[in-house]
């Protein structure tokens, strides 16, 4: 502005060469007469720079779908994609790209300040077909204004991403986990498999035993339970994500009372996520239009323990104890008074594989010492 002014007033000197003046202020002639009318027309205050805004701007958004675009965003905190995958879903006309939706973000400033992550290689993994493989765990746990703490429980299905529960727990004993687990089999049927962590009620339950009460029931409907590597979350990866999308779109927005209003909150959000929310893995659609129930309905009981013929069954003692080959070997409390199945090895002689329905336990090696009477081996451990 000091320039300007200094060479709008020297311009007006007379006898001034107004070329050689351009020349020295850097500037040509053509801009040199532009500011000398401006300065002319309105004063010192017409000097200052102007909008470079084009009078009219047919192809630009409308205003109601930058608001739309901007409450999207002010609601669940999306970016460009899912909102204008969302926007699609509405049967909103005139729907513009991702990168315009985001560029509406950044100009009305609900980017301000945000750091955005350095981007890393992603190794993924995605299970063929629906109910192939279920993750499960707890979100960290919370307290409510009744006193009582919170401990959410989520199920992700590993094909679809669909979220077959989200309950919010007053525990983490195996009981409630149960009863939750139970209403979900109920209402989708039994998956393959059941990925956890090594935590309670799913982890290990002994020092020895690798098995829980929980684990052993699921065993027993033929869902086989799995667990990921110690210390390294991102093998549950779609459940730890979920987890954080959780946080930020519902946890972190409100006061919560106590456990009913969670509840409720939670089942909201449930539909929402999984029949409104666009994801980004499945292409934008929504995780309900890739997900499907098990053909694997929940039974009304616990089907019976059958072996197949040459099998030898023991009921196990009460404390899970086996006698065999005169030795006490042991398998674990969750098994007790239930029958186990012995065969024999096809790998070794004197070994015998340990079976609990059509699962695997362990192996009993008969071609060991004796140990004294007072002491045991355990199937799961080599001595």
């Amino acid at each position: 502005m000091i320039q300007r002014l200094e060479f709008v007033s020297l311009a007006k000197q007379p006898g001034v060469n107004f070329r050689q003046l351009c020349a020295r202020f850097t500037i040509s002639p053509r801009v040199g007469y532009k500011w000398l009318r401006r300065f002319e027309a309105g004063g010192m205050a017409a000097l200052q720079d102007q909008s470079r805004r084009p009078a009219s701007s047919p192809r630009q958004c409308s205003e109601a779908i930058a608001q739309a675009v901007c409450a999207l965003h002010a609601q669940w905190g999306w970016g460009g994609r899912k909102i204008r995958r969302r926007l699609q879903d509405l049967g909103l006309a005139g729907v513009p790209a991702p990168s315009t939706c985001t560029a509406i973000l950044h100009r009305t400033g609900a980017y301000a300040g945000r750091a955005q992550p350095p981007a890393k290689p992603l190794q993924r993994f995605r299970r063929s077909s629906p109910n192939a493989l279920w993750q499960l765990d707890f979100k960290g746990d919370f307290a409510t204004q009744s006193g009582r703490r919170c401990y959410p429980l989520a199920a992700i299905d590993d094909h679809s991403r669909f979220n077959l529960l989200l309950e919010p727990a007053a525990n983490q004993t195996g009981g409630s986990v149960r009863l939750a687990i139970e209403r979900s089999f109920d209402r989708y049927g039994l998956p393959e498999e059941l990925l956890c962590d090594n935590g309670p009620p799913w982890g290990r339950g002994e020092p020895v035993c690798p098995y829980t009460t929980f684990t052993v029931w699921l065993l027993q409907l033929g869902v086989q339970v799995i667990h990921g590597r110690p210390y390294h979350p991102q093998t549950q990866g779609k459940q730890e994500r979920f987890h954080r999308t959780l946080q930020r779109e519902l946890l972190s927005r409100h006061t919560w009372r106590d456990l009913a209003h969670c509840a409720e909150l939670f089942g909201r959000y449930r539909e929402r996520y999984n029949c409104e929310r666009p994801h980004d893995e499945l292409g934008g659609d929504t995780p309900v239009r890739h997900y499907r129930p098990s053909p694997r309905p929940m039974p009304p009981s616990l089907p019976p323990i059958e072996y197949p013929s040459g099998t030898e069954v023991r009921l196990l003692r009460s404390y899970g104890f086996l006698t065999f080959g005169n030795q006490t070997w042991y398998v674990g409390r969750p098994f007790a008074g239930l029958p186990i199945g012995l065969r024999p090895s096809p790998q070794a002689d004197g070994q015998w594989q340990v079976w609990f329905s059509h699962h695997l336990l362990g192996q009993i090696d008969l071609t060991l010492p004796l140990l004294p009477k007072h002491k045991l081996r355990s199937i799961y451990t080599n001595p």
